[in-house]
């Protein structure tokens, strides 16, 4: 079954992603339907960031978030560790994805990124009276977790932070890094940088695990070769073309016919040979930088998408 979540390390860095809803049930979910829905626990993403022997975690987060819980799991395990722990909001952090966002020491919100928070829900089916205000009770408890740990990194009151939650309140980028939700908004480049080293480093480790470690080198090896052939044919190429343009001044040698046979003026023979000649340059010949400009292309297109 595929993984849920992805983690891969590059020397002393890991780099995480969280993109999808975050569930006790994504194991069984996956399970059920036999590939990955996109749903996120804690069951295993907690017991391997502890595995992890890192000084740097970068986590990135696109998620409409899911159970607390599972949230408050992660953003514990991410607090313990002794890694410095650097979080991304790539799109959205919604409801239990912010609290994941706020385990981080540094927490870059994307130029256009958006955070949500409100209150928790719960679903209770069949309710009596009672089961109804014990649901509310717990739900202001299950609230106060996610409001210490937006107090931890907010410079927000806790009463402005309960009111932003009552409101169900969608965040700018602009508006986290006011609030202090976030330390600082990537730019453009800054951002797809952080997204190609994680997605490059992911990559990485799935061709490894794969067993496909050199894949990557012989297709730049195999292109490699393609470009060397052209250039080879060009080279044969360049005496043939010579050899076909004959000095309009000479005659073609005519050994078994008198030379007093063709009546023909060396001026028109010359103006002959221009105009059946000219036409085959423009429409027979074929550029070989053409071929050469197509490989280069595709060469430095690999080379880029792999690098």
């Amino acid at each position: 079954m595929r993984k849920f979540y992805q983690i891969a390390t590059s020397g002393r860095t890991a780099e995480i992603n969280i993109y999808g809803n975050i569930t006790q049930d994504a194991e069984t979910l996956n399970a059920i339907v036999g590939e990955d829905t996109g749903m996120v626990s804690a069951h295993g993403i907690v017991s391997e960031i502890q595995g992890l022997d890192v000084d740097n975690i970068n986590v990135y987060i696109n998620s409409y978030g899911g159970e607390v819980a599972e949230a408050l799991a992660i953003y514990s395990t991410l607090k313990r560790h002794s890694a410095s722990i650097h979080t991304y909001c790539d799109g959205f952090a919604c409801s239990a994805a912010t609290i994941v966002f706020c385990a981080g020491d540094v927490r870059t919100m994307g130029s256009i990124a958006l955070m949500m928070i409100h209150d928790c829900m719960s679903y209770l089916g069949y309710a009596n009276s009672a089961a109804m205000r014990k649901a509310a009770e717990d739900n202001d408890k299950i609230n106060q977790s996610s409001i210490n740990a937006y107090l931890a990194v907010s410079n927000l009151s806790e009463e402005e932070i309960r009111g932003l939650m009552a409101k169900e309140t969608w965040l700018t980028a602009e508006e986290c890094l006011e609030y202090g939700f976030a330390t600082d908004i990537a730019k453009e480049e800054e951002s797809d940088k952080a997204q190609q080293s994680a997605f490059g480093s992911i990559r990485e480790a799935v061709l490894n695990r794969a067993g496909e470690r050199n894949t990557l080198a012989e297709i730049n090896r195999q292109l490699a070769k393609i470009l060397e052939a052209l250039k080879d044919d060009e080279d044969e190429e360049e005496p043939e073309e010579k050899d076909a343009k004959n000095d309009p001044d000479e005659e073609p040698e005519s050994p078994d016919e008198p030379d007093d046979q063709d009546d023909t003026p060396d001026d028109a023979d010359e103006s002959e040979e221009d105009d059946t000649e000219e036409p085959d340059d423009d429409q027979d010949e074929e550029d070989p930088d053409d071929d050469k400009d197509t490989v280069n292309a595709a060469l430095e297109f690999f080379s880029k998408l792999f690098s």
